[in-house]
């Protein structure tokens, strides 16, 4: 203050016509302002506009990293402000706040490509909102700078339209690519969500106000209103329905908000609230008795009007929620049911909005649905909700207590469609031919969801329709032990079964509905790809799909989930023939015996031919093929030069060189690694390996061939018996007595 440092740093800004004197010289004013915690020096930084001053100077953006040092110049100054230092930095004329120039530049820069910068300027809006009195909100909330408000919510619009045309996008279908766009999309979207979350966080009024309308007029309703299935309006906002159910998922997990929760539960609900007052009103002669009025929920949407895209001769145009709600009417009373005559009220329930999704032919729209609906029926803002509408009670959550909440309150839409629901999950997992692997998964996790609120109860033709759904994937399973990894399912089992389990008891709450964007685009299965990768994770797939159906199966049965089996390997003397370390145990460059060994020749590419050995031995489920070359001093041994598992060797003479054996050798290495989504994939899976051996006769090549085979045949045993008991239809029945052992 003595020295007048800030007019200097001032006077330079405004003689300098390069920003090599401008950037340094914002970074020191950005590390002078941090290190302050003097509020004499805090107050004097932010008087005299200084700060205003260093603000509002003409830079030139365009030139290196300036932007970026004026930005954290920016947020180091926000960072340092309290109500009492914040006038400082707004200009008012009378009472209200006319200019704030540290607020709106940095606004300019709230759509940066660079990703530091938008953090930063999100970082300083929410110092600015924390601090903010009753003018500055009043300037915050105002046009033109509340205009920052809906291009946030537009950008976001902007980014659901991209993320719907990558999930719809019929090039490169099921690419490692086109996921890695999704996740990459998804991520950004949810960070803008969680932006708009501490914005309502705040806890002002005229704030959250302002950002829940535009979310509600720019956003939320133009995506419900396919879900509605208006005629006029259905193709208004270009979006199909299964990403349209995840974005509006996803913004209620996220964001919430009584407002939020209860415009999306009375748009999407309004033709059963519609019904449940029609049925009130035939029945008692007024709506005393109705539970089902949507004014409540929609109270906080009169004054909104949803911006919708038109043709394109219209371009965007408004909608005011009355003039919806009344379309939704004259649609409820053009409906035959409606008029008191008798009907089947799940067939009526059906016909409208959501539920026509729920019970939709396309798997992953069905399931995107139900989540939906559990995300509203679980939500706890949802207020002025009738408790038996989503059969929920208030006092306690959807998934915490699923018996009293569904079982115990009559007449709720999800008890009346709960025969329903259930009987569509159970043929979903029923299908033939199967659904994918990630389907019949997310499809048993609601399941256990509804079986739970069930009370685990099912009818003859359900209990068929999951016994089905069960043998199928025991079959799928039993097919991999005749695959290129059936060594490795008694492992694959082991390492699956804890994430397994961890998913099926995932909690409601923290299910991210990505699941079904992932579904939506990646439907088909991978059968008759032969390259060992892929055989890997069908393999995989086998085990986690078995997995799932036992544990359902316990759940029905047993009533709870099972814990990780204890696998038996079968002992040596089971096998009928031991094999030395050595050979069981092999090496690259250790020694092996050579008495069971076949001579043979191969060429190496970087070795030329070279006379060898062929070994194929397998003990217990365990099996290797081991190239030897004989030892220089001892007849009887060799020295290994190349390994190859057994399982998946495929040994097939050539049509044209009867000396000639092929061998497909696996070059895939699994490492149980776990990966985002519901199963690892990998993006460029490694080529197979061949190995051609020669033999000096046809006699010795298929007697090779043969031994290969025995080998195999006895290696998949050992593995058939490990796995027998949990195969076996009566193995619940088994852990149970062991239970009570």
């Amino acid at each position: 203050m003595e020295y007048q440092v800030l007019a200097e740093f001032v006077r330079v800004l405004k003689i300098s016509t390069s920003s090599t004197i401008e950037a340094p010289l914002l970074q020191y004013l950005s590390i002078m302002i941090q290190n302050m915690d003097s509020e004499h020096a805090i107050y004097y930084c932010l008087s005299n506009d200084y700060v205003n001053n260093i603000v509002a100077h003409p830079y030139n953006f365009n030139a290196g990293d300036l932007a970026l040092y004026y930005v954290s110049f920016l947020r180091a100054v926000s960072s340092k402000i309290s109500r009492d230092t914040l006038c400082l930095l707004v200009k008012v004329h009378g009472d209200v706040v006319v200019s704030f120039p540290m607020y709106t530049e940095a606004l300019k820069f709230a759509q940066h490509e660079e990703k530091m910068i938008q953090t930063a300027i999100r970082a300083l809006t929410l110092n600015i909102y924390n601090i903010c009195d009753d003018n500055v909100y009043q300037f915050i909330t105002t046009p033109p700078a509340s205009i920052y408000f809906s291009d946030l919510v537009s950008s976001l619009r902007k980014q659901c339209l991209q993320l719907d045309a990558l999930v719809n996008s019929s090039e490169d279908k099921c690419t490692h690519q086109r996921n890695k766009d999704i996740f990459l999309k998804t991520d950004k979207i949810v960070d803008d969500l969680f932006y708009f979350k501490d914005m309502l966080s705040v806890g002002e009024s005229r704030l959250s106000r302002v950002v829940t309308q535009n979310l509600l007029s720019l956003l939320i309703l133009p995506l419900l209103l396919p879900l509605l299935k208006l005629g006029e309006n259905k193709g208004s906002y270009h979006i199909s329905a299964v990403t349209s159910l995840y974005i509006v998922s996803r913004l209620l997990q996220v964001v919430g908000g009584k407002h939020l929760i209860n415009g999306v539960a009375g748009l999407l609900l309004y033709h059963y609230m519609a019904l449940c007052e029609r049925e009130a009103i035939a029945t008692n002669g007024d709506t005393a008795g109705s539970t089902g009025d949507a004014s409540p929920l929609l109270h906080s949407l009169n004054d909104i009007n949803i911006k919708v895209s038109g043709h394109e001769a219209e371009g965007e145009k408004e909608i005011n929620i009355n003039y919806l709600l009344q379309h939704l009417n004259v649609q409820t009373s053009s409906n035959s049911h409606f008029d008191g005559s008798p009907r089947d009220d799940n067939v009526c329930i059906e016909r409208f909005g959501i539920f026509a999704y729920l019970f939709s032919d396309n798997h992953s729209i069905s399931l995107a649905s139900l989540f939906l609906l559990l995300t509203l029926a679980e939500n706890k803002d949802l207020e002025h909700f009738p408790a038996s509408l989503l059969g929920m009670s208030q006092s306690q959550g959807l998934m915490n207590n699923c018996e009293s909440a569904f079982l115990k309150v009559d007449g709720s839409i999800l008890v009346r469609l709960m025969p329903q629901i259930l009987k569509t999950l159970l043929k979903v997992l029923a299908c033939q031919p199967p659904v994918s692997p990630p389907m019949q998964w997310h499809t048993g996790w609601f399941l256990r969801k509804v079986l739970q609120c069930q009370g685990n109860k099912l009818t003859d033709d359900n209990i068929h329709l999951f016994n089905t759904s069960y043998e199928q994937s025991r079959e799928c399973l039993q097919k991999e032990l005749d695959g290129c990894w059936f060594d490795h399912i008694p492992d694959t089992i082991g390492n699956e079964w804890g994430s397994c389990k961890k998913a099926l008891e995932l909690q409601f709450h923290v299910k991210d509905p990505l699941f079904t964007l992932e579904l939506e685009i990646c439907q088909q299965a991978i059968d008759g790809n032969f390259n060992s990768c892929f055989a890997w994770e069908r393999m995989v797939d086998a085990v986690k799909v078995f997995i799932l159906h036992l544990q359902l199966k316990a759940l029905i049965f047993m009533g709870c989930l099972l814990e990780k089996p204890s696998l038996e390997s079968p002992s040596d003397s089971d096998l009928g023939k031991t094999y030395s370390r050595d050979i069981s145990s092999p090496s690259f460059g250790s020694e092996v015996s050579l008495g069971s060994g076949i001579p043979c020749r191969i060429a190496f590419s970087y070795a030329g031919v070279r006379d060898i050995y062929l070994v194929a031995v397998a003990r217990g489920i365990s099996g290797k093929l081991i190239l030897a070359e004989k030892h220089p001093f001892r007849s009887q041994r060799g020295v290994v030069i190349a390994i190859a598992p057994l399982a998946g060797l495929s040994p097939r003479i050539d049509e044209d060189h009867p000396t000639w054996l092929h061998l497909r050798i696996r070059e895939f290495e699994p490492n149980f690694v776990k990966a985002k989504g519901s199963q690892s994939k990998v993006s460029t899976p490694p080529a197979d390996g061949r190995w051609t051996l020669g033999f000096h006769s046809a006699k010795a090549c298929e007697t090779a061939r043969l031994l290969i085979l025995e080998e195999t045949c006895k290696q998949r045993s050992s593995v058939e018996s490990m796995l027998a008991p949990l195969l076996r239809e009566d193995y619940l029945v088994n852990v149970l007595d062991s239970q009570g052992d």
